[in-house]
C-alpha cells in the first residue's frame, strides 16, 4: 500500500526515519542500493545480506530464503510506502528514490576501521587547541612559527576538510 501523493510530498518526520533505521536489514538495504548505483534485484540484496549475516559466501540456502522473505514481506514494502525505495513486486526490482537523502542524513556509515567525520573534526579541534596553546606560550619547537601562522594553517585545514566532506557526501558535486 503506497502513501498517497500529498503524504509522500511531505518530509519524513524523525520518528519515521528512526523507525526505518532501527532495523539492520533496512539500513543495509539502503546502503547496498546506494553502493550498487541505486538499483538491483531483491535476490541480489537478499544474497548480500545473508552473506553479511552468516559470513559465508554463498550463504546457506535456508538463510537466503529467510532474508528474502523478510525483505519481501516487511522491509521493502515499508521503504516503498515511505517513498525511500521503489519496489516493483512483480519484477522484484528495487530503485532508490530521491527521498532517501532524508534518511541518509541520519546514517553516517563508517567502515569498521575508519573514523567518523564527527570524530575527525573533534580530533582536528583538539589538535588545533594544543598547537595554538603551545604557540601562544612558546612551548616546544612550535615557537619557530608564530601563533598567526598556526591559526591560518588550521583554518585552511578545516575549510579544506569541510569542503571535502561536503563534496564526498553529495555524490561529488559541491553545488
Amino acid at each position: 500500500m503506497k502513501l498517497t501523493e500529498p503524504e509522500t510530498e511531505q518530509e519524513l518526520d524523525e520518528s519515521q526515519i528512526h523507525n526505518v533505521l532501527r532495523n539492520d536489514r533496512r539500513r543495509e538495504a539502503i546502503r547496498y542500493l546506494r553502493e550498487s548505483g541505486g538499483s538491483l534485484t531483491v535476490d541480489d540484496l537478499a544474497e548480500h545480506i545473508a552473506t553479511l549475516e552468516t559470513d559465508e559466501a554463498p550463504a546457506p540456502r535456508k538463510v537466503r530464503k529467510s532474508v528474502y522473505v523478510s525483505l519481501h514481506q516487511t522491509h521493502l514494502p515499508k521503504l516503498d510506502d515511505l517513498g525511500i525505495v521503489e519496489y516493483d513486486q512483480r519484477s522484484k526490482e528495487l530503485t532508490l528514490e530521491e527521498r532517501v537523502r532524508e534518511v541518509e542524513v541520519y546514517m553516517e556509515v563508517v567502515p569498521q576501521h575508519d573514523v567518523s567525520w564527527a570524530t575527525y573534526y573533534l580530533g582536528l579541534g583538539l589538535l588545533e587547541a594544543v598547537v595554538l596553546l603551545a604557540a601562544q606560550f612558546q612551548l616546544f619547537s612550535i615557537q619557530m612559527l608564530d601563533f598567526q601562522f598556526w591559526a591560518w594553517f588550521f583554518l585552511t585545514f578545516l575549510v579544506v576538510s569541510a569542503g571535502y566532506h561536503v563534496y564526498s557526501g553529495q555524490e561529488n558535486s559541491l553545488f
